[in-house]
């Protein structure tokens, strides 16, 4: 690799680091910094020489699963570290005793559930996405290595655009099957709703792509209805002196893709496409 790209790279590498601090929603002791910059060199060196298939370095991976974990889900700095760390054991040569040695017997732990899951057959998953899930759910006794597995798949889905059409297609299936019911049942609403888009998007990509177009051709008209939806509600709720936000946002694409199926409709009569709050 070029010299100048390296230095690219790693300038990049610096950029992404400290943003996932900036992130961070809770305030960081001196000693959580430590930790994270720890687990951070730690996964740069045990990834040092590996790249993913879009030809990315691939600690940029586990550094955005890390800022899932931090901004979207607003876990503490073990969790942070423990997503740096996730792919460690299972991708180089260090093993959990060197992991435990290194940090706590804590993060070995979380370490340790993380790679038992990355090594389960997920053949059938149509019929055994139930159990499967039950399974995620009590393979430890910290929720905190399901919550960074699923960051690990969102960012998984997010950059899945460099992997064989087949290859997409069973993970984003997986994904529909297990994965965002999981982050439903965790109450991870923004994280579900963005797996089950990702996911129609690798196993429908026309009809996913067709609502994506259509969305887009409507969305003037919708800003309008919502502008007049809202207005009343606006002046009512300012009368009365109150502090408030209205937010309005169209329906996911999954979630019109599902109702167009369910009850036999096309897009045009799906009469409820978007949300306010």
């Amino acid at each position: 690799m070029p010299t100048q790209d390296i230095e690219i790279e790693k300038k990049a590498l610096a950029k992404e680091y400290k943003e996932l601090l900036r992130i961070s929603y809770q305030s960081l002791s001196k000693e959580d910094k430590k930790l994270i910059r720890k687990a951070f060199d730690y996964a740069v060196d045990a990834h040092q020489h590996q790249r993913r298939k879009s030809g990315e370095a691939y600690i940029f991976h586990p550094i955005a699963v890390a800022q899932i974990v931090a901004k979207d889900i607003g876990l503490d700095a073990t969790s942070i570290a423990c997503a740096l760390l996730h792919d460690v054991v299972e991708d180089s040569e260090y093993t959990l005793t060197d992991i435990e040695k290194t940090f706590n017997p804590k993060i070995r732990k979380i370490i340790n559930g993380l790679t038992k899951i990355s090594g389960f057959s997920e053949q059938d998953i149509s019929s055994q996405a139930e159990n499967f899930r039950k399974m995620l759910l009590t393979i430890s006794d910290d929720v905190r290595v399901i919550l960074i597995k699923l960051a690990d798949r969102l960012h998984n889905m997010q950059t899945l655009d460099s992997m064989p059409r087949l290859k997409q297609q069973k993970i984003g299936s997986e994904t529909l099957y297990i994965y965002a019911p999981l982050a439903h049942r965790l109450g991870l609403y923004s994280i579900k709703t963005e797996l089950e888009d990702l996911g129609l998007k690798y196993t429908e990509p026309e009809i996913y792509k067709d609502i994506a177009r259509q969305l887009n051709e409507t969305k003037k008209a919708r800003i309008q209805y919502i502008q007049r939806f809202t207005k009343p509600l606006k002046k009512s709720l300012k009368e009365h002196k109150l502090n408030f936000s209205i937010k309005g946002r169209p329906k996911s694409i999954f979630s019109i893709r599902k109702k167009m199926k369910n009850q036999g409709v096309t897009f045009d009569q799906v009469y409820d496409k978007f949300a306010i709050r």
